[in-house]
């Protein structure tokens, strides 16, 4: 136990540290990838000079990220099983499937633009059209896979309320977060309240990995 746990306290700082990364190079190296004021030539015209960087962003923000929300979430079961077994199977579902969701929009995302850059050459106006499809099918399963981070983190709380497997505070400010994430994904006008869970979300990975470090449960009760 003593092991997963130390894995899952390691995956859950990876997991931050991929969230802080990511939205610092999106501020800073890659700014124009978040102008919606951009058009299709200009957004090209940065994307062709910006492969490689633009690779590794999407690498780091949805592969390493959710490759270790799987250690994570495994993790997290070993701990609040024994304390409240079916709300930790549950939770512990949602978070695989949030994973699986990450991994999903990374591999659609990096290969569409990939033939995007492929296809922008022969024929500018269906690399409009495609580029178009690909945004659309993103933002989806962005919108997916965030609700499902939202209810994992939710589930994970709540089930650490009910075992006195993790302290207190870090499980109201799961409850806190995870509340406006679903929210925001449910009614698209409330779509500003999913900064709440993306900002907030790095806090609890970075709260609770310090926690699965430090050692046993018990102590978290």
């Amino acid at each position: 136990m003593k092991t997963i746990q130390k894995m899952g306290g390691v995956a859950a700082l990876i997991d931050a540290t991929t969230y802080l990364v990511s939205m610092g190079l999106l501020f800073t190296l890659l700014a124009p990838m978040a102008n919606t004021d951009l058009d299709f030539g200009q957004f090209m015209a940065f994307f062709m000079d910006n492969q490689t960087i633009v690779f590794i962003w999407h690498l780091i923000m949805y592969m390493v990220n959710g490759a270790f929300l799987v250690i994570l979430a495994l993790a997290l079961y070993d701990r609040l099983g024994t304390g409240s077994p079916a709300m930790a199977q549950v939770a512990t579902t949602f978070g695989l499937l949030w994973a699986v969701m990450v991994f999903a929009s990374g591999f659609i995302t990096n290969y569409g633009l990939q033939v995007l850059a492929n296809l922008y050459g022969k024929d500018p106006s269906q690399a409009a059209v495609l580029k178009l499809m690909l945004d659309t099918v993103t933002l989806g399963i962005d919108h997916s896979d965030r609700f499902l981070g939202c209810l994992w983190v939710l589930l994970v709380s709540w089930a650490a309320l009910r075992s006195g497997a993790l302290p207190k505070a870090l499980n109201y400010l799961g409850l806190v977060i995870g509340a406006p994430g679903i929210i925001s994904t449910v009614f698209p006008a409330a779509n500003e309240l999913a900064y709440a869970f993306g900002l907030g979300i790095i806090v609890w990975w970075v709260w609770l990995g310090i926690v699965m470090l430090r050692g046993n449960p018990s102590r978290a009760a």
